[in-house]
């Protein structure tokens, strides 16, 4: 069942896995420096909302970064149990493009297309 386009996907999967804890950790090490920062009584309203607004999209950048970390853990874990390719709703074999474009799908090209519907 793993053929070498297989193998090149979860190589992709494994350095992306790689790639986006390191950026994890560099968006928590900034809130945290971030956080130190804020409630200084040297600030105007306008910096204190600016450091909020920043604040606030460190958060929700950490909160992207770990759901795709899941979804990359996901199929990662589906590698190990021979179910990597395999459509969750019908479970047929999800199209090979599909895979190169988006290895972390989860449906067959048909079954995402009547979901979006």
């Amino acid at each position: 069942m793993i053929d070498v386009n297989y193998k090149i996907i979860r190589q992709r999967l494994e350095k992306e896995h790689k790639r986006m804890a390191e950026q994890l950790q560099h968006i928590r090490d900034n809130r945290s420096s971030e956080e130190r920062r804020e409630g200084s009584p040297f600030g105007k309203r306008e910096e204190e909302a600016s450091e909020t607004a920043d604040l606030e999209n460190m958060v929700a950048q950490e909160q992207r970064v770990m759901e795709e970390m899941v979804d990359i853990e996901s199929a990662l874990k589906k590698f190990d149990l021979g179910t990597f390719g395999k459509c969750e709703k019908c479970g047929r074999q999800i199209e090979l493009a599909r895979l190169e474009a988006m290895p972390t799908a989860k449906l067959c090209m048909n079954d995402a297309q009547k979901n979006a519907r």
